[in-house]
């Protein structure tokens, strides 16, 4: 379910050069075929407009990426075009913009021909459009490289990522498996609030809701996914514990997806067995739905479950986690949680095991273990704040290389160090009313995460 961007390429030209050089337009094909091959390459799907030049041009050009649902618009001028005939189709857009600042030629030196001028004096044609947006207060992000000889075009489809999950996050519909754990204030904000800051449509359920669901699902699905499992995963787990939990899973995933859900949350507690109610707790599926691109958090969190969503389903390999430990010799944090990780963040496959569960009457449930693969990551935070605000926090961090303890295989683990000294780092964090559940998101995106703040309209804290 993870989700392709789609952008918008939006070439612009002078009607001046048509005029007097006519032939000159065709000799940018290449380098416009150079730049969607490369959206292409990074999995951005691309709609190019025409080569616009006059304001009514430009108004159908973004008609057009309304009409085909695009997720930012990228302009790239292929010569000088002037500001004043762009400017209100981009202020009326309502889609985030993007100035893709390149130039077809790498080498620009003292032996360059003067002919390629006409070819790549698109840099002030940028400036002046930059210039008018700044002045009219219209968001806009810019890149700037050469195109085949920078990494330009994947900071671009970067970008283009963050606009997407800015989308996926105002588009969300949440599904509430019993009721916020009680006492839990942190992530506790109004459901009316969630629909009004960011449109977010909520539903909330009982465990005992999904049972008609569990009922209903055969022998054969439970075998299929069960076939599937030992595939994909490392099993060690009682056949009838793996069977009890595919069939309450597949019970919920029925529900996900007939409600059109792409974020949900579990509390736990509601999940207490007994006649006309789930055997167990979900938590197997609940890792399989993050893996699938959905977003989660736990004890009813919708709040984290609607951030993870977001960037999982823009970005993928983004968990739901929790910091449970810090290691003060180390200057890292232990992070983990019941049994819910998204299994697409490990290095390699998973460990489907039994999980004790001594919470509630229902039985032992299957869980997903592993760590995430090390290396570099994000940690993100969307914290709520006064006056109906909320705040996204971003820290960079590094994941460490897995633990060789064997009594760690049966549990969600990792550990994670920031950039900057561990007890700064959490009075920062703590300073910018950072929650207890946070998504973390595997790789360098903090450039991007911070453009996904901007597209969302968020106040952001970046701790590094």
């Amino acid at each position: 379910m993870n989700r392709q961007p789609k952008i918008g390429l939006l070439p612009l030209y002078l009607e001046l050069y048509d005029k007097t050089q006519p032939e000159l337009r065709k000799c940018f094909e290449p380098f416009l075929e150079t730049i969607v091959n490369g959206f292409v390459s990074e999995n951005v799907q691309t709609v190019r407009a025409k080569i616009c030049r006059l304001a009514s041009e430009f108004h159908t050009a973004v008609q057009q990426f309304r009409d085909e649902n695009v997720d930012l618009i990228v302009t790239v001028h292929l010569a000088y075009s002037p500001s004043l005939e762009v400017i209100d189709a981009l202020r009326s857009a309502g889609i985030p913009i993007l100035i893709l600042d390149t130039t077809p030629d790498y080498d620009f030196g003292l032996n360059v021909d003067p002919a390629k001028i006409m070819m790549n004096h698109g840099i002030h044609g940028v400036q002046d459009l930059a210039c008018m947006m700044h002045r009219k207060e219209i968001p806009y992000e810019i890149v700037a490289g050469h195109v085949s000889g920078s990494n330009v075009l994947k900071r671009a489809a970067g970008v283009a990522r963050a606009a997407c999950a800015a989308r996926i996050l105002y588009e969300t519909r949440a599904l509430r498996v019993g009721k916020i754990f009680e006492g839990m204030g942190d992530f506790s904000v109004p459901d009316q609030l969630l629909s009004e800051v960011f449109g977010t449509i909520t539903d909330e359920i009982t465990a005992e809701d999904l049972f008609a669901e569990i009922q209903a699902v055969s022998s054969e699905n439970i075998n299929q996914e069960i076939r599937f499992d030992h595939k994909q995963f490392r099993v060690d787990i009682p056949e009838q514990v793996h069977k009890r939990s595919v069939r309450v899973g597949l019970g919920l995933r029925q529900v996900l997806a007939k409600g059109n859900y792409n974020a949900f949350s579990v509390n736990f507690l509601a999940f207490q067995g007994g006649p006309n109610s789930p055997e167990t707790v979900p938590f197997l599926e609940i890792s399989k739905a993050m893996q699938r691109g959905l977003g989660y958090a736990g004890e009813g969190d919708l709040l984290t479950a609607c951030l993870v969503g977001a960037l999982n389903g823009a970005f993928g390999r983004t968990t739901f986690t929790e910091i449970f430990c810090p290691d003060w010799k180390g200057e890292s944090l232990f992070i983990s949680h019941m049994g819910e990780i998204n299994p697409a963040v490990a290095e390699g496959k998973a460990l489907l095991c039994e999980k004790e569960f001594p919470w509630t009457p229902a039985g032992n449930p299957a869980v997903l273990t592993c760590a995430p693969a090390p290396g570099p990551a994000v940690l993100v935070n969307l914290a709520p704040g006064p006056a109906s605000t909320f705040h996204l926090i971003i820290a960079p961090v590094e994941v460490l290389p897995d633990t060789n303890r064997p009594e760690f295989q049966s549990t969600v683990r990792g550990w994670i160090r920031p950039r900057c000294p561990l007890p700064e780092f959490l009075e920062q964090y703590s300073r910018a009313g950072g929650t207890h559940h946070s998504a973390l998101i595997l790789g360098d995106q903090t450039e991007f995460l911070n453009v996904f703040a901007v597209y969302a309209g968020l106040n952001k804290t970046i701790i590094s």
